[in-house]
């Protein structure tokens, strides 16, 4: 089993991190919430939603710390 699927069936729901993965053409990257996993994918919850990533399709994956927080406005005037 490669080191990047034993990392995603050992880090608890809710980690947030990136997970590269296989698609047709090449290879991309879904960023955000491990939120559900079986025994063959995976869900990441990005912030334009759920990605399920089947396990055969995964290159790489890690946790990554937390979003910094939002930037306030600043004031044009």
């Amino acid at each position: 089993m490669n080191t990047a699927i034993e990392r995603l069936s050992q880090l608890p729901l809710g980690t947030r991190m990136v997970v590269r993965h296989r698609i047709d053409g090449g290879l991309t990257d879904a960023l955000g919430e491990l939120t559900s996993r079986d025994s063959r994918s995976c869900t990441i919850t990005t912030r334009s939603g759920p990605v399920q990533v089947m396990f055969d399709d995964v290159q790489l994956a890690k946790e990554v710390p937390p979003a910094p927080a939002p930037r306030a406005r600043r004031f044009q005037g």
